[in-house]
């Protein structure tokens, strides 16, 4: 594929994503995303078929589901822990718009949610894995292994918007690293995290 046309067909995309993130799926028409990509409306059908094969083709350029297997690799339930906070917090602040999509889908039971477990499930399984097996190693302390995983992927994942919530702050805005290990920390607390040998 040419060059212009690679160009073209990623700032179609781009376009999508920042007005899905914002709008929402059902309220971002296909004009509105050729306007904000300066793309004509022709180019969508041309390119991807529709407006939900470009929703779908968004999750194939920007989430990294490249590195799931990496994770379903990691045995070790702290090492996986960390892992996946680090990858999720990276992700969270290098592209929030893609967080925000997630989550409104998600939110709004829409009928793409199948699509959204194929592609969450694995990482989130894994998370339900490292918590059982921290917990039978007996480095996790907690009762409920269901309510556990909804409080592990709320803090993690469905980390609240912070401009919402700005004039509450009296501190300045952690940097990435910074919220990692507040994340990482605040998790492995809840979690009551004991090494073996304590």
């Amino acid at each position: 594929m040419a060059e212009p046309e690679l160009d073209m067909k990623m700032k179609i995309l781009l376009a999508a994503k920042k007005l899905f993130a914002k709008n929402g799926y059902d309220a971002t028409s296909v004009r509105q995303i050729c306007e904000e990509a300066g793309a004509n409306v022709a180019l969508v059908s041309y390119y991807f078929g529709g407006k939900e094969s470009v929703f779908y083709e968004i999750f194939k350029q920007f989430f990294p589901t490249n590195r799931i297997d990496d994770y379903i690799a990691i045995e070790d339930p702290i090492v996986g822990i960390r892992t996946i906070i680090q990858s999720i917090v990276e992700l969270r602040n290098a592209d929030p718009q893609m967080i925000s999509l997630i989550q409104m889908e998600i939110i709004t039971i829409t009928p793409r949610l199948e699509k959204m477990r194929e592609l969450l499930y694995p990482l989130w399984k894994k998370v339900r894995e490292f918590l059982e097996q921290g917990r039978q190693d007996g480095i996790f302390h907690f009762e409920s292994l269901d309510s556990t995983l909804m409080f592990v992927l709320g803090s993690i994942f469905f980390y609240k918007q912070r401009e919402f919530f700005e004039l509450l702050f009296t501190e300045e805005r952690p940097d990435t690293p910074t919220l990692i290990e507040q994340t990482t920390t605040y998790v492995l607390n809840a979690l009551r995290y004991q090494c073996k040998g304590d």
